[in-house]
């Protein structure tokens, strides 16, 4: 750890990224410990920049608020979620689809390797993004994969402090289909677990000769292991949450047509009155980049949804208050720590962010 931070210490000064001065000698070796105490933050470069649209945004994020990079170098990064183990240890964990990988950052240890392969546990080698996508915790603190390659939603079936690629399959059919690639989920407080359906995952997109359903869908896997098709009117759904109270389900739709649909979730845990939350048609028509893809919520009900031009901040009530941006596509975000930091997978990078807000779940 220490030889980790002297790197960092020693990179940031020759870039010039904060200076200082030993006590009574310019010369004196810095106390480390002393140093990260004092400075955490500046172990990390900043990057991109926060577009303020409304007032409101100043009670979700600091005027003084900086986008930190953390890590970079990955091919798709995407499916990041905080974890905490039973033997204590904290961490963030995230996907890298086209190579077929899970990495583990923490402030202690920085970037490591965690799992290979995470998606496609095949002995064919295959084109396209065979990799683990959505990562999520169930209820048990158990990790949950959507995994692209082998087209199902499945278990890691070992400990996360000692992982290994092990996995159980939780739902790979539905009426007897095979899914196209699960992409994101999330569960509800019952247990029941979410989830959307693209075809991101095959070689060949929605033209792929595998694709066993003719149509892309949202799930719901519930407890007692049935699956239940919740709808297949949206024709590439991607990112999905849960309003803080659970009443609304919100997807997210990428492609050609991106935008946030939003359901009202009936008692029977169907969903009912689709509807278009947020249409992003101007942002992209201004040239922005990037699509509707991952989306979480703070405890106030605001999505931090990523979109063209990056994390769009949206109010209950779909008013865009702000974008985070990283100069990348911004694939996904996930809250961690304490609940006020917020995680992104920006394509090649690995970000974040502290808030004033709280993550749900926190």
């Amino acid at each position: 750890m220490k030889h980790i931070f002297k790197t960092a210490l020693r990179s940031a000064l020759s870039i010039g990224l904060f200076t200082f001065t030993a006590c009574n000698s310019p010369e004196k070796t810095v106390d480390l410990a002393i140093a990260r105490a004092v400075l955490p933050e500046t172990l990390h470069p900043s990057i991109g920049a926060i577009e303020r649209l409304d007032p409101a945004l100043d009670r979700l994020i600091a005027s003084d608020a900086k986008i930190e990079q953390l890590a970079d170098g990955f091919d798709w990064s995407e499916g990041p979620v905080w974890v905490r183990t039973k033997q204590g240890h904290e961490f963030l964990l995230f996907s890298d689809i086209p190579p077929n990988k899970i990495y583990k950052w923490s402030e202690q240890d920085g970037l490591e390797d965690f799992l290979h392969p995470s998606g496609y546990t095949g002995l064919e080698p295959r084109i396209g993004e065979p990799g683990s996508n959505g990562l999520l915790l169930d209820e048990l603190g158990r990790l949950v994969l959507c995994q692209h390659g082998d087209r199902r939603i499945a278990r890691l079936g070992n400990s996360l402090d000692n992982p290994r690629p092990e996995y159980e399959t939780l739902a790979d059919k539905f009426e007897g289909k095979r899914f196209n690639s699960p992409n994101d989920g999330c569960y509800n407080k019952a247990g029941d677990l979410y989830f959307t359906d693209p075809p991101y995952g095959l070689p060949k997109n929605i033209k792929d000769p595998a694709k066993e359903l003719a149509f892309q869908g949202v799930f719901r896997l519930s407890k007692s292991g049935k699956v239940t098709l919740l709808t297949d009117k949206i024709k590439y759904p991607n990112g999905i949450a849960f309003s803080p109270d659970e009443s609304i389900l919100y997807v997210a739709e990428s492609g050609p047509q991106t935008r946030i649909h939003a359901f009202d979730v009936q008692d029977d845990g169907t969903v009912a009155n689709r509807r278009i939350f947020f249409n992003p048609a101007e942002l992209s028509a201004a040239g922005a980049r990037g699509g509707c893809d991952g989306l979480k919520l703070d405890q106030r009900g605001n999505l931090f949804a990523t979109g063209p031009g990056g994390v769009l901040i949206i109010s209950p009530k779909g008013k865009h208050l702000g974008t985070l941006v990283t100069g990348t596509r911004i694939a996904n975000v996930a809250w961690g720590n304490d609940g006020r930091t917020l995680y992104l997978t920006s394509d090649s990078y690995l970000c974040r962010i502290r808030t004033k807000t709280k993550g749900v779940g926190f």
